[in-house]
């Protein structure tokens, strides 16, 4: 049995009661014979394949041989797509029979759907208590713990909670290291900043493709900040990187689930959320593995099931309109942090440190110009011609 984010007895009682949110920071691996993720793919776990059919129709479960000539009946699973020649998640909620031939993945969890909460004040003091109750859970665990900050409220609030030291990565001109400086003067903190060249990225480029097992642009533009300040905070002896994940998911941080325009299938702006939400079983294990790939721990109290559920329980009126976005958060932040922090709005980790900026840029230099289709892709996959990394499906 090899379970990871969660002990048997959790995992087993979750599996016995149906209950998709059982108190914990996400949980996958093997338990009695069955492979299991849980409802928001917290924890990645990936499945060999044969290649061709995916897991939807069972992967490789038939028997087959081996290099030696010996029949292998169970699948082969891995918590990192490295260790397989064709790796594919499995997808979130589900569990997977490892000795059955021709078992496909079966839906155990999906995402609850409660009634909102009516009255708007208890619903955020529902929240606050479900952060100081993740935060509680993160630093109950024997391990140093230092957090990715960006200056935005997501991160200063996990800061704020956890106590922890302050790390800022981009190059020298971003919009986060300025924005980190000034909301750590904000809150009396010191900063570390991890100042970036552009040998960083190309020395980074391949670690992170052969972590996460992607080569996409965007993919590869998200993780690398992440994994280049999990660089310097491992060198400085911590143990583990906290981060403001999962909170533009679930409290209405994107543009697009208040405008509903067409990158959204939703016609509310509750039903745009919940959407979103149910996008981070594909985003996360590509967050997870960027860190994991430094020998830290990932560390995402907003992710928290405590969270998740007071989340989902939000009226409209604390999600968010073309005002004001995140607004519950921000309204439990407003206890914690000063204004100035409370009422900013972010960039993207990608374009808030350069990382995109400079990737293009290198891109360009080593001929791959903006004409051609898709040219920082083929930048990338140029630098990590070992990984095959097809694009990674969404769960749902």
């Amino acid at each position: 049995m090899t379970l990871c984010g969660a002990d048997s007895d959790t995992v087993r009682a979750a599996l016995e009661s149906g209950v998709s949110l059982p108190g914990t920071s996400g949980f996958a691996g093997e338990f009695e014979g069955t492979l299991v993720r849980d409802v928001l793919g917290r924890v990645p776990v990936y499945i060999e394949t044969d290649g061709e059919a995916g897991l939807e129709t069972g992967g490789r479960a038939t028997p087959s041989t081996n290099d030696a000539g010996e029949v292998r009946e169970t699948h082969e699973w891995a918590f990192e797509p490295g260790a397989l020649e064709a790796p594919e998640l499995l997808p979130a909620g589900t569990t997977l029979d490892l000795a059955g031939p021709g078992a496909a993945p079966e839906r155990r969890w999906t995402l609850p759907d409660p009634t909102p909460e009516s009255d708007p004040e208890a619903a955020l003091e529902a929240l606050s208590d479900a952060i100081e109750t993740a935060a509680a859970d993160a630093l109950a665990a024997d391990r140093e713990i230092a957090v990715a900050f960006s200056g935005g409220v997501d991160s200063a609030l996990v800061a704020e909670l956890l106590d922890a030291p302050l790390y800022v990565v981009g190059f020298p001109d971003s919009h986060d290291v300025e924005a980190a400086r000034t909301a750590a003067d904000a809150m009396g903190r010191e900063l570390t900043v991890v100042d970036l060249e552009p040998a960083d990225l190309e020395r980074a480029v391949p670690r992170v493709a052969a972590a996460t097992g992607r080569t996409n642009a965007m993919d590869v533009q998200i993780a690398l900040p992440l994994y280049l300040v999990g660089e310097r905070v491992a060198a400085d002896g911590f143990d583990a990187l906290a981060i403001g994940q999962g909170a533009d998911e679930l409290f209405g941080g994107y543009e697009k689930v208040v405008r509903l325009d067409h990158r959204v299938d939703a016609e509310t702006t509750r039903a745009a959320v919940r959407e979103q939400i149910a996008s981070l079983p594909d985003q996360l294990p590509r967050d997870v593995r960027a860190i994991e790939a430094t020998g830290l721990e990932p560390v995402a109290p907003l992710l928290h099931d405590t969270v998740v559920d007071a989340a989902l329980r939000l009226p409209d009126s604390l999600l968010a309109d073309e005002d004001e976005r995140k607004r519950a958060l921000r309204r439990v932040a407003a206890d914690y942090l000063p204004e100035e922090i409370v009422s900013r709005e972010k960039k993207a980790v990608q374009y808030g440190s350069l990382v995109a900026r400079e990737l293009d840029r290198l891109a360009r230099q080593a001929g791959y110009k903006r004409r051609i289709d898709d040219h920082v892709t083929k930048y990338v996959r140029s630098l990590t011609p070992d990984v095959e990394a097809p694009e990674p499906p969404t769960d749902s």
